[in-house]
């Protein structure tokens, strides 16, 4: 029998802390939306405003996705005219985050270690046993594909001038062990995809994973190497930008080419 979902969680360790993550997230979100959009696609935000739920608070966003050059010809294919536009709603209450869209939900736990935590996200034992766990080396070059690699967002290669960090060698985690003082964290990002097409279930469940992990990946480089851009950035600065960048969005999507990460090889 089929699974009806599948999941994996990616586990990604950054030399920050967990409050400087918070703002460079936010600040990599917004910079990377505009890479990826032009000519008719890329990202909509419908909506960004605070909420509160049951006692939760945090920020709460709704975007659109268009993707339609983004995926593998076979989807394409086969895909009804006008599907290929995703709804993403998102409710930001860090350090935990949720995330739904039209057959991806991903959780996202952000803690002050080196990923050495198990079940994280507290799943039943059935359920965690079906978990895949991927580890994410933002260091490691073979994780990242010739079509995506920029020397200048590379963290082997990178040294901040306004924090010191970097670059980052081969045993830059171990060296985080022997320095407690040095700021650590790891986002553990748990994806559950669901998709209900017999036939292409488990290819197109396969092809998800494998581009979270790619993007997962890509981002967290460029936020490490983007670092002097956002570390001294306070979140009413953010809020700022996130209002520049949803106008900035609007007219980019109306113009000029398809830009950013295309469909992986099919």
């Amino acid at each position: 029998m089929i699974p009806s979902f599948s999941l994996f969680c990616s586990r990604v360790v950054l030399p920050c802390s967990v409050e400087e993550y918070q703002v460079g997230q936010l600040f990599s979100v917004a910079e990377a939306s505009k890479n990826e959009t032009g000519g008719g696609e890329g990202i909509e935000v419908l909506r960004n405003e605070p909420y509160e739920k049951d006692g939760e608070k945090g920020q709460y966003t709704h975007k659109i996705y268009h993707l339609k050059s983004k995926v593998p010809g076979f989807v394409r294919l086969l895909a009804p005219e006008g599907s290929l536009v995703f709804h993403e709603k998102a409710w930001n209450a860090y350090p935990y985050c949720r995330t739904n869209n039209f057959f991806i939900k991903i959780e996202t736990w952000h803690k002050p270690d080196l990923g050495t935590q198990e079940n994280v996200h507290k799943l039943d034992y059935s359920t965690w046993q079906n978990v895949t766990v991927v580890p994410i080396d933002i260091t490691d070059r073979s994780q990242v594909s010739s079509t995506d690699y920029k020397p200048d967002e590379d963290p082997y290669l990178f040294k901040s001038v306004k924090t010191g960090r970097g670059p980052l060698g081969p045993n830059w985690k171990k060296e985080l062990v022997s320095k407690p003082d040095c700021p650590r964290m790891c986002a553990y990002k748990l994806v559950t995809v669901k998709f209900k097409w017999w036939g292409l279930q488990t290819k197109v469940e396969n092809l998800i994973h494998e581009q979270e992990k790619r993007i997962f990946t890509n981002f967290h480089r460029q936020l490490f190497c983007w670092i002097d851009k956002w570390v001294d950035l306070t979140m009413d600065d953010i809020r700022r930008m996130e209002a520049e960048t949803q106008r900035e969005l609007d007219e980019l999507r109306k113009k000029g080419e398809v830009r950013g990460t295309s469909a992986a090889d099919e």
